[in-house]
């Protein structure tokens, strides 16, 4: 037993002696076994760095970075929404080219046309081999008219028996989508007076 006291003695000595009073204060800088990160190898901005292809320590943002101070909802891109209040957005935020048009068709035709069917009349697939009661038309007059930032924000929340595509589709190609879902609409409602007058003459054929 008085072995054991003594060892735990100068077992508690070693550890006071090598790791020091809790609140005690001293000039010396303490013995760290494990730093936590708080001392690491790091690029300071604006110098130079032969690390990087560019030799620069500071890199160009990646694409989708918000600036700091500006928060993901004040963006109506990301929600479909005009900021600071509850509006959906009347017309894309994007400029509509055919580049957003063929991305759009594309996507549509991977995440949309298997329940909405590839003319976007809701007869897709899944709705034929499945019995879904319920798949939304796309050339009914409410979707028709319905803002662009609604039919965004049910494609990134979802409604009723449609789930949230959030995940699947990126906000950029959300966009997209509904460039092409509108030029679907057109295709299919659009009157003689909305064409072009070069190219009426090929519909009458």
């Amino acid at each position: 037993m008085r072995y054991f006291i003594i060892g735990f003695a100068l077992v508690v000595l070693c550890v006071v002696g090598v790791a020091g009073l809790r609140g005690g204060f001293t000039r010396r800088p303490p013995i760290e076994l494990f730093n936590d990160m708080v001392r690491q190898p790091k690029l300071r901005p604006q110098v130079p760095n032969n690390f990087l292809p560019d030799n620069r320590s500071s890199q160009p943002h990646p694409p989708g970075t918000i600036a700091r101070g500006v928060r993901y909802q004040d963006i109506p891109a990301n929600t479909g929404r005009i900021p600071g209040t509850t509006n959906f957005l009347v017309s894309l935020p994007v400029p509509f080219t055919h580049q957003l048009l063929a991305r759009g068709q594309e996507r549509f035709q991977i995440n949309c046309s298997p329940c909405h069917g590839a003319q976007g009349d809701g007869n897709g697939i899944a709705k034929r081999i499945s019995a879904m009661a319920v798949v939304a038309n796309l050339h009914d007059k409410r979707i028709v008219t319905m803002p662009d930032g609604e039919i965004f924000n049910t494609i990134s929340q979802g409604k009723n028996l449609m789930g949230s595509y959030a995940a699947q589709v990126a906000i950029d190609d959300r966009w997209a989508i509904i460039a092409y879902v509108r030029a679907l609409q057109l295709s299919r409602l659009a009157t003689l007076d909305e064409v072009p007058q070069e190219m009426r003459a090929a519909l009458k054929k």
